[in-house]
């Protein structure tokens, strides 16, 4: 098709007074695959660097991970926001469940004080401490100082309510 496209317009220009016409053949755009460019799959709106984490009326950016399960909950919280209690494990985390499965991809993570991780593909656990374990990241709160974030989480208070939005 390309190649009588281009006999028909180097014929057309052949008739014209222009000693050295410039011809420029491209092809045509591509639709990129849904996910390749940093889209999601399904309305091509661009995701997002980070998504935002409330508790008790004040909130955190969270830088997330590109990953299946940060995109699953992204599309989740296109529609709506997700509001999950947590509770105190171990003296160095908030654990709470999701209410749905996101998917996994699971490695050995050796966490850090702000790390928001994925347990199990249904619970989201918010570090104030430090653990090793197969978790899937999901991302990494921003936060001043420690004791400013166990504050914020209520480290070592019990159960807290907490709200992941966009």
């Amino acid at each position: 098709m390309y190649r009588a496209i281009l006999v028909g317009l180097l014929a057309l220009l052949s008739c014209t007074k222009d000693p050295d016409p410039v011809v420029t053949v491209t092809d045509p755009p591509r639709e990129k695959p849904a996910g390749l460019d940093g889209q999601n799959g399904n309305d091509q709106t661009p995701m997002p660097t980070e998504i935002k984490i409330t508790v008790s009326g004040k909130s955190l950016p969270v830088k997330i991970e590109d990953n299946a399960a940060t995109r699953a909950l992204v599309e989740a919280l296109r529609e709506a926001s997700v509001t999950y209690e947590a509770d105190d494990y171990g003296g160095f985390e908030k654990v709470g469940a999701l209410g749905r499965s996101l998917p996994t991809s699971n490695s050995q993570i050796s966490t850090k004080p702000g790390d928001v991780i994925l347990y199990s593909g249904n619970q989201i656990v918010l570090f104030y401490g430090t653990n090793s374990w197969s978790y899937t990241r999901i991302g990494r709160m921003e936060y001043g100082t420690l004791d400013e974030l166990k504050s914020f989480l209520k480290a070592g208070e019990g159960r807290i309510t907490v709200t992941l939005s966009l």
